[in-house]
């Protein structure tokens, strides 16, 4: 079950690039809080956020000057390299109120003829907030050559139901080491 954490942020009165830029030179993230068909723009502690995201927090309470707001990360905007954090989108929650999310896939397990092909690295779940996941955990283990993963096939936690249509392919078990000699074989073979 994931814990909350509360976020000072100050309301940002400046938008742009030039704003944005100033604002980071400060160890300031520029953010938004999207929500019921408003918007509000923040600026919170980046070392603050990021150990928060280290800490595996998935829901926050953001005081913005003395209000405060449930919400969930709904997007981080990294700079070209990966390297930097440049903006955080937040999206408005209710406690207790179920919600959709995007989960990272975690795939285990060697598969016992072939190479897998990730089709999804991620999906999309209902659940409420606070039992939001850092990521699903799909198993290949002994999985042959032409096998198919079905979002059907995730392993879901309690309280946690797909968002998806569970027909889906998140991946397939590719090849094999038998059919790329037969391959090479049957070149061989025309050629002569």
């Amino acid at each position: 079950m994931s814990q909350s954490q509360v976020l000072k942020a100050q309301k940002r009165t400046q938008l742009g690039s030039r704003a944005s830029r100033q604002l980071r030179a400060e160890g300031k993230l520029p953010a938004n809080i999207q929500g019921e068909g408003n918007h509000v723009d923040i600026a919170i502690d980046e070392r603050e956020f990021l150990a928060s995201r280290r800490a595996h927090v998935h829901l926050y309470d953001i005081d913005v000057d003395g209000e405060v707001e449930s919400a969930v990360v709904r997007e981080l905007q990294w700079d070209t390299f990966g390297d930097n954090l440049l903006h955080v989108e937040f999206k408005k929650v209710t406690r207790g109120v179920e919600t959709e999310s995007e989960v990272a896939l975690e795939f285990t397990g060697m598969p016992k003829g072939g190479v897998i092909n990730h089709l999804v690295d991620h999906v999309t779940i209902r659940c409420i907030p606070s039992l939001i996941p850092d990521s699903l955990v799909v198993s290949v283990d002994g999985l042959e050559a032409g096998a198919h993963v079905k979002a059907s096939d995730i392993r879901l936690p309690e309280g946690i139901t797909l968002g998806i249509d569970p027909g889906i392919d998140v991946a397939t078990i590719v090849g094999g080491g038998d059919e790329g000699e037969e391959a090479a074989e049957e070149g061989e073979e025309g050629e002569a």
